[in-house]
């Protein structure tokens, strides 16, 4: 693993209430390398900002989640190197399948990750946004 991840977890264990799999930690410590920061990645496509055909929370979770690996290894990287995630979600009844979806993409990574539930996003339709700092080493 390219950086260390200290009191690394499953949700499994900490929200045992709720199906999810997310492998997280409590922090991750960098050395050298390229940070990329990601503005929050929205359920639309990177080249033309049309937003995807769905109000599912499932769905738009794969679109921003596939943006966030599309950013990372235009940068160079892989998800690998995702050392934090802010979740925003619009509905905390959409939690758990954001995060099964966003799950999906994580699995080994162990990302810091910070979930908010907001009042809205910049678009109505949008269920899900997530900002994401990847640190590629040298």
């Amino acid at each position: 693993m390219a950086h260390k991840r200290i009191r690394t977890f499953n949700t499994r264990d900490t929200y045992p209430e709720q199906s999810l799999d997310n492998d997280l930690c409590q922090a991750v410590v960098t050395r050298g390398g390229s940070t990329v920061w990601m503005r929050g990645q929205c359920p639309q496509d990177l080249d033309t900002a049309k937003n995807i055909d769905s109000h599912d929370p499932a769905e738009q979770t794969h679109k921003v989640m596939q943006n966030i690996r599309q950013l990372v290894e235009e940068a160079g990287g892989e998800m690998g190197h995702v050392v934090k995630l802010v979740v925003y979600i619009t509905d905390v009844r959409h939690r758990e399948a954001i995060y099964r979806v966003m799950g999906e993409y994580i699995k080994g990574v162990h990302p810091v990750c910070t979930g908010l539930v907001v009042q809205a996003l910049a678009r109505p339709e949008w269920l899900v946004e997530i900002d994401a700092t990847a640190v590629i080493p040298d």
